[in-house]
């Protein structure tokens, strides 16, 4: 798993953060993987893409979450670089054989249509250009409720993690195998 505090349960207990609740169904289901969670709050996709490497020699993972970008776009940056960088993190998965599930997230509006649009249409373009598994969008079913979000109206409260974890698990379960 990797990714920003979206992941990294920001602002709750790390035991209610939907990767938690992922290694807990894995687990439940009785699916031969171990979650390791190298998700850092405030992280890009640059700053993913330099950690990835050493974590793919370490853990040496069947499959990799990629859940990246909203720093990146929250903070203006180039939407260009953000696409080579998640692009990039997806070659490097597959050359260590690890399938990828690339989670999406959206924009708020006040980063402007043309902005916001491109971003999201990122994560679909990298699906057809890599052909791999996409979750457009980590907080679908609950993104208009304010009350589903801590204080700074970015984070989801713990209430709100089992559903990211029912988005994350219906667009992971075509990867997952058995044995």
């Amino acid at each position: 798993m990797f990714g920003d505090s979206l992941s990294a349960g920001f602002g709750i207990r790390q035991e209610q953060s939907w990767p938690a609740l992922l290694a807990q169904r894995l687990s439940a289901a009785h699916y031969p993987y171990q979650l390791a969670n190298a998700s850092i709050s405030g992280e890009t996709s640059s700053g993913g893409l330099s950690r990835l490497g050493p974590a793919l020699r370490q853990f040496q993972p069947a499959i990799v979450i990629i859940e990246l970008g909203a720093n990146d776009g929250l903070r203006g940056l180039s939407l260009e670089q953000m696409r080579a960088n998640l692009s990039r993190m997806i070659q490097l998965c597959r050359q260590r054989h690890a399938q990828v599930l690339l989670v999406g997230i959206r924009l708020p509006p006040n980063y402007g249509m043309d902005y916001t649009e491109q971003f999201a249409a990122t994560y679909a373009e990298l699906k057809r250009q890599h052909r791999i598994a996409l979750l457009p969008f980590l907080f679908e079913g609950f993104a208009g409720n304010r009350d589903a979000f801590q204080e700074d109206g970015l984070h989801p409260t713990a209430a709100m993690q089992p559903l990211m974890l029912d988005n994350v698990w219906r667009a992971l379960l075509p990867l997952l195998r058995k044995s």
